[in-house]
């Protein structure tokens, strides 16, 4: 393990910024990814730690405007409580549920797993199917930047993203569903919620007269890095969910994911996995329409 030689706990989000223009940091907020990786030698800690936990601006739940604003240090414990979340993305505090145990939950942060970048990551299906998007700030010359980048081209590999040394992860945006919204979401692994995840789907849609339009498909724990599943998104677009609409998205599902064998599950398991759980979401999807 790498020795640190500075510890700091910026007290706002400026400060923090400030501290990261000036040289690059391994940043903590929840620890329970992070030391975990640093124990058995998969991270090592840069000269400076930064413990972000006491910065005001990157907390909170709240609407702002048309987006659901979700602070980077919410836990998934404050995730499943929230009401704004519950009323207008369920999806997300239903994955909360899969995520972990209850004291992970309270220390585990959004912000952590969205970061921690693993194609496994609980929340990160669901809020690639609700069009999440990161909100990312630093200070390069002097003055605060703030930029945003869709989720979904957020994820370069394992454990890797598109924030640069001098950014923190300030926030998520989720833009508020329009009525007729449907999400789902979907985990399989040996245990329901302490073990990762095998695979995991996420699906997302407005459901209007029997038809999906506006569909989302996630997949998670199939590639290096969870991804959208646009082939699937395509078979059901616009269409009514018939039994031949969700036999052809399921084949679609198993056909567009590439994943590997590992200790989790074989890559034959993995493709039959989706295949059926995509169909079996998209009748339970199907039969609430009707």
């Amino acid at each position: 393990m790498t020795a640190i030689e500075n510890y700091i706990a910026p007290t706002s989000l400026e400060q923090a910024v400030e501290l990261l223009a000036a040289g690059e940091a391994t940043i903590l907020a929840g620890g329970t990814d992070l030391m975990p990786q640093s124990h058995a030698g998969r991270v090592k800690f840069k000269p400076t730690l930064m413990n972000i936990r006491r910065i005001p601006e990157l907390k909170g739940i709240a609407l702002d405007g048309g987006w659901l604003r979700i602070g980077a240090l919410a836990t998934i414990s404050e995730l499943m409580a929230a009401e704004l979340v519950r009323r207008h993305c369920p999806v997300l505090a239903e994955a909360g549920d899969h995520f972990a145990s209850g004291q992970i939950r309270n220390a585990g942060t959004l912000g952590g797993n969205i970061c921690n970048a693993s194609p496994a990551g609980d929340t990160l299906v669901p809020l690639l199917v609700l069009d999440a998007q990161a909100e990312l700030v630093s200070k390069p010359n002097g003055s605060l930047r703030t930029r945003t980048l869709p989720l979904a081209q957020f994820f370069t590999g394992p454990g890797r993203t598109r924030r640069e040394p001098n950014e923190l992860l300030a926030a998520v945006r989720i833009p508020v569903p329009p009525p007729g919204s449907i999400a789902r979401f979907y985990k399989f692994g040996t245990r329901p919620a302490l073990d990762i995840s095998a695979i995991s789907i996420g699906l997302a849609g407005v459901l209007r007269d029997g038809r999906l339009s506006q569909v989302r498909v996630a997949f998670g724990a199939v590639a290096p890095t969870p991804l959208r599943g646009t082939a699937t998104e395509k078979a059901l677009e616009g269409k009514r969910l018939t039994p031949e609409t969700i036999a052809a998205a399921a084949l679609a599902a198993r056909d567009e994911i590439n994943p590997i064998s590992d200790v989790r599950a074989s890559a034959w398991y993995r493709k039959e996995l989706v295949h059926n759980m995509t169909k079996r979401m998209l009748e339970n999807v199907a039969a609430a329409g009707n």
